[in-house]
């Protein structure tokens, strides 16, 4: 049986993975070296510098690709390092079009760096591909979407996006971190690159900090690779082994998140000290329709408001959370709760968040795989 016919399950595990060389070790060893014996000036083993190539990162890339549904993986220091190497495909004058409701980091690197190297970037709401659609001129290089998006839980639809840009140059990037391959496979749908924060479901443990790119073409591979080696924003033997390890039990933690994930939404809609829950798993959601075919689960993540809250209400629910950690990142075993409008995403511009919903009184959860009972009487305390 090839690689290729694996269901996901047993991707998680075996995709792209093989018994090391030397020992057998069934984990791929930690390489811990920076450079490699050669027999005559360029004759090696395959690897001569760990910034190039190194063992365990090849490891992780491998796996990377097969449960992504790519032929090349790429992995970075952090998910920023894997953005900034895909917009160092681009070239001054060329025009970006992102998602209004996006990741604070991304937005932060598209207006804060990239935009003073004469990169343009149009930030639209993506719910249709009108939008989209009313942005794209010959100046379009890059489409970046999120979905579901930070931290508003919206679903774009990655199909219709990918068929706008079809037959034309514009590459479609995809940032599949709350999703995982697990619930999405964006080059399936017609995406051209995949992104991940690997620091966050991926990994899965709150113990390293990763980045990641997957792709199917040759050419676009090539150009990428060339950027991470002349850059150098690569991630270590450790964490590529650590964040090996967290992929093997995605398939078993995404289930529990998604179990965990529908019972504290329903729970949280059913409290009338509640104004709005926004969760893509409920029927009314946008999109919801859309959710339900591009997705295989609903996820985790989820974000509400209390009802006629402010930003002391919000800031008073998260200080009194207990099994909940109030914490930066999202996507480990244990729960954690943030609150956009001072952590996440206080890099946007008040204005600019408001615009997309991220009021002063969001607060966004990432729900853990512990029991949910504990869960719900956590936030039941903490909101009453």
């Amino acid at each position: 049986m090839g690689a290729k016919d694996l269901k996901f399950n047993t991707k998680t595990i075996h995709g792209g993975q093989q018994p090391d060389a030397a020992y057998g070790a069934v984990m791929p060893p930690i390489y811990q070296t920076s450079t490699y014996a050669q027999s005559t000036p360029g004759e090696h083993k395959g690897y001569e510098y760990s910034r190039s190539a190194n063992p365990t990162r090849t490891a992780l890339e491998n796996a990377l690709a097969s449960i992504e549904g790519g032929n090349y993986g790429l992995a970075f220091g952090s998910g920023l390092a894997a953005i900034d190497a895909v917009i160092k495909l681009l070239s001054p004058g060329d025009e970006v079009i992102s998602t209004n409701d996006l990741y604070g980091g991304s937005y932060r690197i598209f207006k804060k760096i990239f935009e003073k190297f004469g990169i343009i970037f149009h930030f639209v709401g993506m719910q249709g591909v009108d939008a989209i659609k009313e942005k794209i001129n010959v100046n379009t290089k890059l489409i970046w979407v999120e979905t579901p998006t930070n931290p508003m839980m919206n679903i774009i639809d990655i199909r219709a996006v990918a068929d706008l840009v079809e037959h034309t140059e514009i590459i479609l990037a995809v940032d599949n971190t709350f999703a995982t391959p697990y619930l999405q496979l964006p080059l399936h749908l017609g995406a051209d690159i995949v992104m991940h924060s690997a620091t966050k479901y991926l990994g899965g443990h709150s113990d390293t900090v990763v980045g990641a790119l997957v792709v199917k073409d040759k050419e676009l591979a090539e150009r990428l690779y060339f950027i991470q080696n002349a850059s150098g924003a690569i991630c270590g033997p450790m964490d590529s082994f650590l964040v090996l390890r967290g992929i093997k039990t995605l398939h078993v933690r995404m289930q529990r998140h998604c179990e965990n994930g529908r019972a504290v939404a329903e729970y949280l809609r059913s409290n009338p000290k509640i104004e709005k829950v926004y969760w893509p798993g409920f029927v009314d959601h946008p999109n919801h329709e859309i959710a339900k075919v591009q997705m295989n689960d609903f996820g985790g993540m989820i974000s509400f408001v209390p009802k006629g809250g402010s930003y002391e209400d919000a800031i008073k629910i998260v200080e009194r959370l207990q099994v909940f950690t109030l914490a930066e990142s999202l996507g480990g075993v244990e729960s954690l709760a943030g609150h956009p409008a001072s952590m996440t995403h206080a890099s946007i511009p008040k204005e600019e968040r408001e615009k997309s919903g991220v009021v002063d009184a969001l607060i966004r959860l990432s729900v853990g795989i512990e029991d949910v009972e504990d869960l719900i009487a956590d936030l039941e305390q903490a909101i009453d």
